[in-house]
């Protein structure tokens, strides 16, 4: 009887495993079957027409898989960034830009990806309230592209985008620096304003900053300070309502001393960020 179940089951084995085989390659996925380049390629491209990003994606990296050596291999490394950018999926476009400008550091498109990354850094940044880790980011990568491609069609949009970056990261140490001073930490709220005088004064934020360093050095007492900064504001930005405000903060014998141009007060900021 054993001698049956025994022969029964070895003749039942290649049934099975014919049986496991053909239901493995039923479950083959078709978007990975081998194919040409140029068909996966278009295949690619038609599924990032019509919004299907993981169908997409899968198939630009099977036209590098199957066809490593074709120039549509690195074709499909760029789309694969850009169908990432496009559909924000900012991670994995990063992620697929290393790579390629790893593979490729001297392929003429590669300012175009350094772009891309920038970009993927850049819409990201979040209000001037919440950490500015993502804003440093996109200014780096922009200063990448402005330092490396000078000639570069991107070199100007990448201007362009960094002064926003810059004016952003401005208007982050302002919010720092009004916290402080709202809480009456004066010193604190000084080096934050300083911060914004010294390194971001190409931004529209200098005239407020000037005119809380003259609040804050005129609650410490610091009469000199005070005047120092608010004759640097009147020098610069003589019109703006920011002076007007920090004049009123003086009191009579400090605007006389604005209002002496011979006097001991170096009116630029230049001067103003000097060692004493």
């Amino acid at each position: 009887m054993t001698y049956f179940r025994n022969f029964a089951l070895l003749t039942l084995m290649p049934v099975l495993v014919l049986s496991a085989c053909t239901s493995k390659k039923d479950k083959l996925d078709p978007l990975t079957v081998e194919r040409p380049a140029e068909e996966i390629f278009k295949e690619a491209q038609d599924a990032d027409k019509n919004g299907e990003y993981s169908k997409a994606t899968t198939l630009y990296s099977e036209v590098e898989r199957q066809h490593p050596y074709s120039d549509l291999a690195t074709q499909a490394q760029i789309r694969q960034a850009e169908v990432a950018y496009d559909n924000l999926k900012y991670d994995d476009a990063i992620v697929a830009i290393d790579r390629f400008v790893e593979l490729h550091p001297g392929h003429p498109n590669v300012d175009h990806m350094y772009y891309l990354k920038a970009m993927c850094y850049y819409e990201q940044i979040t209000d001037v309230r919440r950490d500015q880790a993502m804003t440093q980011s996109a200014l780096e990568a922009l200063d990448t592209v402005i330092n490396r491609f000078p000639d570069s069609k991107y070199s100007r949009e990448a201007h362009f985008k960094k002064d926003l970056v810059v004016d952003h990261l401005a208007g982050k140490e302002m919010d720092v620096g009004r916290y402080y001073q709202q809480k009456e930490q004066y010193n604190a709220a000084i080096n934050r304003f300083n911060n914004v005088v010294k390194y971001y004064q190409t931004t529209t934020h200098v005239p407020e900053a000037l005119h809380r360093l003259v609040e804050s050095y005129t609650a410490l007492g610091l009469k000199d300070e005070a005047t120092r900064v608010a004759a640097v504001l009147g020098h610069n930005y003589p019109g703006s309502q920011w002076y007007k405000d920090s004049y009123d903060l003086l009191d009579p014998a400090q605007r006389a001393k604005l209002k002496d141009t011979r006097s001991w007060v170096d009116r630029t900021i230049s001067g103003l960020l000097k060692p004493d």
